[in-house]
């Protein structure tokens, strides 16, 4: 494959992507055209893109896996419950705080960002207006908080981070802890800047939705963690293809809600299945890309203008989330076509990891992408009103992606 193939098929991506064509046939539409134009065959091209996405099937599989702890959170009302204790818990002077601790939480039980943001929309919009706050500051409270959970979560990112370059998912995690904290940090200072500034605010009705015990309703992720961390705590490593069903099926027996299980599985299917098509596109444009010397290029021009590759790990995460307007695909992307390069250069592979999957949250929400939407129309904004808070979002992926980049250039 040559450089001029791949960067057709890059592009090609990047500009269906745009038109809105679904991320997935986008990224295998540009994956075949530019293996084409990249002097493969007919025949060669899929064979490109079919061992790209072999690649992909430890990561689909553990991202399946997610999907029952998700659905068990998402359907069963614990992640509102969740959601719902920690902000009682922090009370009205610290409401702003206790948004962002919430998201973060929730997303680092497992529960996909854009979710814990709409779990956890109607409990903010409900205290906006009876504290007279804006939109604005409950919506990047929200952002933020989920950003920074984001990073040391078992979601798809993490694990599509974790199998490319073959480190623990729970180090893994453990790796993002300090950016998330800085993340959290960051969004409150900027949040608080937003908080009465809303001419605009809609009557909200809100209606109560019955939910769990929070101590029956932290069961799952609780479990779900603890089993995550055997191999450090207890020196048994337990996969997470194991440890997530196991998590949320004792979370279910501890809510006394077994008869529907069912219902919890597809709910969990469901919003997994688009992750992992994303996932299989996502490895059929990596699988025509990491054949060719692009990564190598890309490295070799960056580090000749003095960049350190701890610099461009981040950096490749950012412009492929951005491209993609996606932290899972973004991070898939950039960890498997940069992975190799960046360990040949010298950075370990949890360093490499991590700053890649850090780098990911800088530009995931633009507004291409579903994210951008979804997290509008949970606190009903138009999209004008939106697009203002994109300079914060980036601040706060910003913030996180150089604090894991000091973290293991200067002290790992």
């Amino acid at each position: 494959m040559s450089i001029f193939g791949a960067i057709v098929a890059f592009l090609l991506a990047i500009v269906l992507i745009l038109r809105n064509v679904p991320v997935g046939y986008g990224m295998m539409c540009g994956a075949f055209i530019g293996a084409l134009f990249g002097g493969a065959s007919i025949d060669e091209a899929v064979r490109l893109m079919m061992d790209g996405a072999k690649e992909m099937t430890p990561s689909i599989l553990r991202v399946l896996s997610a999907g029952v702890l998700a659905g068990v959170l998402m359907q069963s009302g614990a992640a509102a419950a969740i959601a719902g204790k920690l902000v009682r818990a922090c009370g009205e002077k610290y409401v702003l705080f206790s948004l962002c601790f919430a998201a973060m939480v929730l997303t680092a039980c497992g529960v996909f960002v854009d979710v814990a943001i709409m779990t956890i929309a109607p409990v903010a919009l409900a205290l906006a207006h009876r504290l007279d706050m804006s939109r604005f500051a409950i919506l990047l409270a929200l952002i933020g908080g989920g950003k920074a959970g984001n990073i040391i979560s078992p979601n798809p990112n993490t694990i599509a981070a974790a199998e490319a370059f073959h480190v623990p998912l729970s180090s893994l995690m453990m790796a993002g802890i300090v950016p998330a904290m800085i993340g959290l940090f960051v969004t409150y200072q900027l949040a608080k800047r937003w908080r009465g500034d809303d001419k605009h605010m809609p009557e909200i009705e809100t209606a109560e939705k019955e939910t769990p015990p929070w101590q029956k309703a932290i069961v799952a992720p609780g479990v779900a963690v603890i089993l995550l961390l055997s191999r450090p705590l207890f020196g048994v490593s337990i996969d997470p293809l194991i440890a997530l069903p196991v998590g949320a099926l004792i979370g279910v027996m501890a809510m006394n809600k077994t008869s529907e299980l069912n219902v919890f599985l597809r709910v969990g299917m469901e919003k997994m299945s688009s992750v992992v098509f994303m996932l299989v596109g996502t490895g059929t444009l990596a699988g025509v890309i990491a054949n060719s010397p692009l990564h190598q290029a890309f490295m070799h021009t960056l580090e000749s203008f003095g960049f350190s590759p701890y610099v461009i790990a981040p950096i490749a995460g950012a412009l492929l989330s951005g491209v993609t307007a996606s932290t899972t695909a973004g991070t898939a992307i950039a960890s498997r076509v940069f992975g190799e390069a960046l360990i040949e250069a010298g950075v370990s592979s949890l360093a490499g990891a991590a700053m890649v999957h850090a780098g990911a949250t800088v530009f995931d929400h633009l507004p291409h992408g579903s994210f951008f939407h979804i997290t509008a129309a949970s606190v009903h904004m138009s999209t004008k009103e939106r697009l203002t808070l994109l300079p914060y979002e980036t601040l706060i992926g910003i913030a996180i992606a150089t604090t894991s980049t000091i973290l293991f250039y200067i002290f790992l």
